[in-house]
């Protein structure tokens, strides 16, 4: 869908300012009913979209668009069940998971859609407090719901599920499977950067980069899906890219962009993980994501932007540790003197196979940043040494 902008008018703007209103974002005084996208209008948009860990840009377009439909509902207004074979979704779905996870129960993430797993955790919730054990989530559950407190007190279980799962699965790379995701691609070029008789884009410099990684990973023993070729006809829906991902059973799920912005000073790496404005989060995905920027701080000496959490559909929908890396800024002369630099790159693709190396290591063996060889992994595989 286009994005709906400021200027924009129609009963699409209408409805949106509805929904603002009743977010208490826009106020009632300005009237809801009307149906130009004014300033308030994007302020509230503004307002919503940093709450809810989206792109902050003003505009509604299609995940904007789908968050704010999904925030109609408030926990307890209907009833909750696991619906076949469209689930339900809503801002009540993920308030459920989020009150879930503090009590230890495991709903996976809050992705804000009632499938099994969260099913199974109502009906153990319910068979605990003496309700019938059916998944569905009525008013008597939601009165048991409000009556107790937080089960598990001095840690967050799901960090420790997770963590645990992690453990068990061994420190070694070979027979992960990474899926890979270039961002943009096909009618989608990202950010485009004219340079003298030479025209950069974010889709072409990711791709290369997602195959260098490619090449490096699959030396570690790793078995490496990309989302994209290098020249696809259409731009993949990042819900698709994030399907392909679960589909595939990824261990591992990375994103790779550049950024951009209006001034050219704007530069560095920056990368993000799943979480939510209320501490929420994908516990190795934060730990990949912080390991993740600190190796490519240190080998490639870009400005350091920091992790982020967000609620981006690429990252609240899969089901693997995810980050999305953005890898400098293409507007910025002195980021993309590096960026366009093979050489360059390839310490970018070293920095990133580090981290998911080290993700897998306990704690009591991680090593410090910057000291992995990735040679030495692919020259351990090749010999057949790896240990376990």
């Amino acid at each position: 869908m286009r994005p709906i902008r400021p200027g924009d008018r129609g009963p699409a703007v209408t409805e949106i300012r509805t929904v603002l209103t009743g977010l208490d974002l826009l106020s009632k005084a300005t009237g809801p009913y009307h149906d130009e996208f004014d300033a308030a209008t994007e302020q509230a948009v503004r307002a919503f979209q940093q709450s809810r860990g989206l792109s902050v840009d003003g505009r509604v377009g299609a995940e904007t668009w789908r968050a704010l439909d999904a925030a109609r509902w408030r926990l307890g207004a209907r009833t909750l069940y696991h619906a076949v074979p469209v689930p339900l979704t809503g801002e009540d779905v993920r308030s459920l998971q989020e009150r879930l996870l503090e009590m230890g129960y495991d709903v996976g993430r809050a992705d804000a859609i009632y499938g099994v797993r969260t099913s199974r955790a109502v009906a153990q919730f319910q068979r605990e407090v003496g309700l019938t054990p059916d998944g569905t989530c009525g008013p008597h559950t939601m009165s048991a719901l409000r009556r107790l407190g937080r089960k598990v007190v001095g840690g967050r279980p799901q960090w420790l599920r997770e963590s645990d799962a992690i453990r068990q699965s061994g420190p070694t790379l070979v027979g992960r499977t990474v899926v890979i995701d270039p961002g943009h691609g096909g009618t989608d070029p990202g950010v485009v950067v004219p340079d003298g008789p030479l025209r950069w884009t974010e889709a072409d410099l990711v791709h290369d980069l997602a195959s260098r990684l490619e090449g490096r990973l699959a030396a570690s023993g790793v078995r490496v899906q990309l989302t994209r070729g290098p020249a696809p006809e259409t731009c993949l829906p990042d819900i698709d890219r994030a399907q392909l991902a679960n589909s595939l059973g990824a261990d591992v799920f990375i994103s790779l962009h550049t950024d951009g912005h209006a001034n050219p000073e704007a530069e560095g790496v920056a990368t993000y993980h799943y979480g939510t404005d209320n501490g929420v989060t994908s516990a190795t995905g934060e730990r990949l994501a912080g390991l993740v920027q600190r190796e490519i701080v240190a080998r490639t000496g870009l400005r350091d932007c920091r992790t982020h959490a967000k609620a981006w559909d690429l990252l609240r929908l899969t089901r693997m540790p995810a980050v999305r890396i953005e890898v400098g800024y293409l507007t910025s002369p002195a980021d993309r003197k590096r960026l366009v630099d093979p050489r360059f790159r390839d310490k970018l693709v070293e920095a990133i196979v580090a981290a998911v190396q080290r993700m897998y290591l306990p704690i009591e063996r991680d090593v410090p940043t910057g000291s992995i060889d990735v040679s030495e992994l692919r020259a351990a595989v090749a010999a057949g040494t790896v240990v376990d």
